[in-house]
């Protein structure tokens, strides 16, 4: 099985998941989103293949989530992932 990580190299928990994966002897393919970012089809296929809801995707802690309201019911999962 292939293995493909989205990478920020300074998040801890990102650098600790991918230092857990190697420790299994995998080597995944690794892609700095930040430098990278996946296109909106792959990121819907991407949310959709992790079976999760886009408000799950975002990240809250240490973003401007709040100050932009993304909590906000208002927003629709295409409007957020257009944001």
């Amino acid at each position: 099985m292939a293995i493909t990580i989205y990478h920020n190299p300074k998040c801890g928990t990102s650098r600790n998941t991918l230092a857990m994966i190697r420790e299994t002897g995998e080597e995944p393919t690794v892609i700095e989103y930040l430098k990278t970012p996946p296109s909106r089809n792959e990121l819907v296929d991407l949310i959709k293949r992790m079976g999760i809801s886009v408000r799950e995707l975002l990240r809250q802690k240490g973003t401007p989530y709040d100050d932009l309201g993304l909590a906000d019911g208002k927003w629709s999962d295409d409007q957020l992932i257009d944001f």
